[in-house]
């Protein structure tokens, strides 16, 4: 396994994986033996989430030692985030109206889903408002917020604690230089529990498999081509200008994040990827400071690809059911959507909570969500490679802002990637 790269193996991985699940499709066994490993594997990522995000931040933060020069970074992030996110929602809606994925969809040959375990959420969630979200930054108790894995209040505590490192001066750097050796020592970590990756993805897609088949697939294959379209065409056309403004290439990204976005996509989940995110972008030219802050918030609020699938379904489930929507009701369905996909972030199933919570504002069925549930894994796989890529080309663009990136550090990395790649492939 050593003369192939992470990425190889990974795809190895899942290939093993896809073929294991439709060869021993309705095999309950599959499922017992599999998932263990399968939730070892994200347990393990979950794991070292948390510190290394709290000892990335404490370090950068307490490097800038400057709350107004902090403030102007957060409010140029959150700007940012809204604008791509609502062009994401453009297009999904631009997307679901040109190619109409639902029209002339038989559902007496659909297969339901049971999805009443996000229902609840949803409910709950409707309610939930934007408000809400910043109010709930700020944690009760931090601990019980580091246990949870809440992120935004995990970096609200962060940031005032480096803040405050930074203000004791001298007194501070012992507490920085143990905040650095834990962050070292947790990407020494991550490392490691990346070789157990094409494990974990063996088994999670082998398990996913098994249980909907491959034929879920074909009733609504004309849904799962719109939506991989949508997604190709934000990344390369929208984040592709985006990263030219920045002075960089979105292939270069791709490039150097190959082994993170092949495992983002194999395990449907952009938390899997972050510590290993953080390290490549600081790496590729952008300050701790600006990639422990901008990275983990915008896994809360800057989900481009959930956003532009959220967009899409929605107006998928109307055709699918012959309701026509008219232009002021998607403006509405879009206003809702900026507001819920980013009032219940970090919520489990976020992007089918985020439906059941948004469809009924534009008086829409919720029992259309049932019909897609077997295949939303394949579609959020898609999805969290483009909130993987727009959050590591956000750090870009927000080091850029601040007059801070090293694009001469980052064509050397850039090389040294390349470099490494041909090593491989030789």
């Amino acid at each position: 396994m050593k003369k192939f790269g992470l990425a190889l193996q990974i795809v190895i991985g899942l290939v093993l994986g896809i073929a294991a699940g439709a060869i021993f499709y309705g095999n309950p066994a599959v499922s017992t033996y599999l998932q263990p490993i399968g939730d070892v594997f994200i347990r393990l990522i979950k794991m070292i989430v948390v510190p290394i995000v709290v000892a990335s931040l404490i370090v950068g933060v307490a490097g800038v030692g400057d709350m107004k020069r902090l403030g102007k970074l957060g409010g140029k992030t959150l700007l940012y985030f809204e604008v791509i996110t609502t062009i994401a929602i453009v297009i999904g809606l631009l997307f679901a109206n040109v190619f109409q994925p639902g029209a002339g969809v038989d559902m007496d040959h659909l297969t339901k889903t049971d999805i009443s375990t996000y229902v609840g959420t949803a409910e709950t969630s409707a309610s939930h408002s934007f408000a809400d979200t910043f109010v709930n930054i700020v944690p009760k108790n931090v601990f019980e917020a580091f246990v949870k894995g809440d992120m935004l209040a995990v970096i609200f505590f962060s940031v005032l604690f480096g803040l405050g490192v930074a203000a004791i001066g001298e007194r501070g750097k012992p507490v920085i230089a143990f905040f650095q050796g834990v962050a070292d020592a947790m990407f020494w970590v991550t490392n490691q529990i990346m070789r157990f990756a094409p494990f974990g993805v063996f088994a999670l897609i082998g398990v996913t498999v098994s249980k909907f088949g491959l034929s879920s697939l074909l009733p609504l294959g004309k849904l799962v081509l719109t939506v991989y379209g949508a997604m190709a065409f934000f990344i390369i056309v929208v984040l592709g200008l985006v990263a030219r403004m920045a002075g960089t290439s979105i292939f270069s990204i791709i490039m150097i994040l190959k082994d993170e976005l092949v495992l983002a996509y194999s395990t449907a989940s952009s938390e899997s990827v972050m510590p290993k995110l953080m390290e490549k972008m600081e790496k590729f030219g952008c300050p701790k400071a600006v990639t422990s802050f901008v990275i983990p918030t915008g896994y809360s609020f800057n989900l481009d690809g959930s956003t532009l699938y959220q967009a899409l379904a929605a107006i998928f489930i109307a055709q699918m059911y012959g309701i026509h929507l008219p232009i002021s009701t998607q403006i509405t369905l879009m206003l809702v959507l900026m507001l819920t996909s980013k009032g219940i972030a970090g919520v489990p199933g976020v992007s089918f909570v985020v439906l059941l919570a948004t469809l009924g504002s534009v008086g829409l069925p919720l029992e259309g969500l049932a019909f897609i549930a077997g295949i939303d894994r394949l579609l959020d796989m898609a999805r969290t490679v483009v909130n993987v890529l727009g959050n590591s080309l956000a750090a870009i663009v927000m080091s850029k802002w601040e007059g801070q990136y090293d694009s001469k550090g980052a064509r050397s990395y850039l090389k040294s990637v390349r470099n490494d790649s041909k090593a491989e492939a030789a």
